[in-house]
């Protein structure tokens, strides 16, 4: 890792207070939102820049090597003229990615064509840029912007290449400079983060990208870190670049015309993670009681090493989950002693004075309340009762983080604990530390010592994409008078309708989800949750 790729993440002045300005209409960045427009023709394109309007962007990439019947000259007037946005043009070529396959006379001939016409801005690679300006021969018209860009498919050159990169394309003759480059880790987007604001504190215009679901941030963050703008798509899968975010996305979900230099950054740690509901939640609570915060998805590799090149206060909290909760305890410089207990962390806070990490478990209360919940509701029992876990034996399927928060929940809670594994080893060593028994997976097929047991999955067998697969078949859920699914996304699994088929009440991911994230809210904000926000929010999905 680069040694500069924490000078970006340098705290900004006003660090210390995560309370900011309301969620009202103040935009709180310059950066622009531009919507691809691609279609093989001039009326299709029409209909989207009009779209593109409607949904608040604030100026369209005609992408010309789009087109199936190309007639530049009346084309381009057409789309300048019936374009209700500012317009940049881009004829992008297959050896850059793009679709366009003839000669380049002619491409860069319809670019010059566009800038005299009118466009407000041109991007040219920076492979042609000199061929480009020798075309123009001085004659560029004042009112049109040339971007000159440089893409990399394979991926983030160091600091100190990206550097010299910027300095090639100021030399080409570029009023902005575009780089987008591919991660191969999140970590590598710091350097992006890092050249854009050594580019701003130069004054020079800049659009840092990063490529792929791990270059996310780099899409969301440069609103942040001063990048010029960024790309958001009319639809969701429909991009011009790999991992776009769509337009509503960037406006609704991350409320991206709030994000400022002081806005404090949490998200959600995770591999995968996309599918995660976190984001919805925590930006729209955030919204509503007015914290100058965004909280973003984070696909990360390496837990320690995301934590280390992001250690600025700025990344100020972080939610945990599959694979990386039991690693996360491990780069906490404080754990909560319940945390420590359990062995697993899926709240970390950065201390704000001297950003030191501190790691918490949330995931236990979410859970065992949700499951206490759940069978008082089927046995009409009032909450002033003890636990209505007491005494019950509770299986646990899986051996993980949320395996570990729920065994030691159920045991805290009076229960006899079995703890369900794929591999016998790592389910007796977790029996063992909680004082349990365990068993394969395989034997949980015949396993109904008693009736009216409690099953909890805590493995990702069912989540989205797999909505098929299920830890255990519906013949063995007879002996269960409860059954509890971690998995949220479907909210109904595979295992929770068979389990509901065969006569047991059922417990959904979703309301664990919401109970764990109570407790993250009051860390992150040092605020009370607003609970009845979140169950609102939540109904929706």
């Amino acid at each position: 890792m680069d040694s500069a790729s924490n000078v970006l993440l340098a705290s900004s002045p006003s660090a210390a207070a995560v309370v900011g300005m309301g969620s009202g209409g103040v935009r709180r960045n310059p950066t622009l939102i531009c919507t691809p427009i691609m279609a093989d023709s001039v009326d299709k394109m029409a209909i989207l820049m009009a779209e593109a309007k409607s949904v608040g962007a604030d100026l369209v990439e005609i992408r010309l090597d789009s087109l199936k019947d190309f007639n530049p000259n009346s084309d381009i007037k057409t789309l300048i003229l019936h374009s209700p946005l500012p317009t940049l043009f881009t004829y992008r070529p297959m050896w850059e990615g793009g679709q366009y396959s003839g000669d380049e006379k002619p491409r860069l001939d319809a670019l010059r064509l566009a800038m005299e016409l009118g466009a407000d801005y041109i991007d040219v690679e920076l492979k042609v840029a000199h061929e480009f300006n020798e075309l123009l021969r001085g004659n560029k018209p004042g009112k049109c912007k040339l971007i000159v860009s440089s893409h990399n498919y394979e991926n983030t050159p160091s600091v100190e290449e990206l550097g010299n990169l910027v300095a090639r394309i100021q030399a080409a003759g570029a009023d902005i400079v575009k780089i987008a480059t591919t991660a191969l880790d999140i970590s590598d987007v710091a350097r992006i983060f890092q050249i854009t604001v050594h580019s701003q504190v130069r004054s020079v215009p800049i659009i840092g990208l990063v490529m792929g679901e791990r270059g996310l941030i780099s899409r969301i963050l440069c609103a942040k870190f001063g990048g010029y703008l960024t790309f958001g798509t009319l639809e969701s899968g429909v991009v011009s670049a790999p991992g776009q975010p769509t337009i509503k996305d960037l406006l609704d979900l991350y409320n991206f015309r709030q994000i400022g230099p002081d806005t404090k950054v949490f998200g959600i740690i995770g591999k995968p993670v996309g599918h995660s509901k976190s984001p919805i939640l925590f930006n729209e609570a955030f919204k509503s009681v007015g914290i100058n915060g965004v909280y973003v998805h984070l696909l990360v590799d390496d837990i320690a090493l995301f934590l280390q090149t992001y250690s600025s206060t700025d990344f100020a909290g972080f939610s945990c989950t599959i694979p990386h909760k039991e690693d996360a305890l491990k780069c906490c410089d404080e754990v909560h002693p319940v945390a420590k207990s359990i062995g697993a962390v899926n709240c970390i806070i950065r201390r704000q004075n001297d950003g030191k990490l501190f790691g918490y478990n949330t995931d236990y209360v979410g859970a065992i309340s949700a499951i206490e919940e759940g069978l008082r509701a089927s046995q009409n029992v009032s909450n002033t009762v003890g636990s209505p876990l007491a005494g019950k034996l509770f299986v646990v399927i899986g051996a993980g983080g949320a395996g570990k928060a729920l065994a030691y929940g159920a045991k805290e809670k009076g229960a006899r604990v079995v703890i369900a594994n794929r591999t016998y080893e790592r389910a007796k060593v977790l029996a063992d530390i909680i004082g349990g028994d365990a068993i394969t997976l395989a034997d949980l097929e015949n396993f109904h010592p008693e009736d009216g047991m409690i099953l909890a999955n805590t493995t990702s067998i069912g989540m989205q994409p797999k909505v098929d697969e299920t830890p255990v078949s519906k013949n063995a859920l007879r002996s269960y008078s409860l059954v509890f699914d971690a998995v949220y996304t479907p909210k109904i699994t595979r295992l929770l309708r068979e389990a509901e088929e065969s006569g047991a009440k059922i417990v959904t991911g979703l309301e664990m989800f919401i109970g764990q994230a109570y407790e993250q809210f009051e860390r992150f904000t040092e605020l009370p949750a607003p609970k009845e926000l979140f169950q609102k929010i939540m109904s929706k999905y």
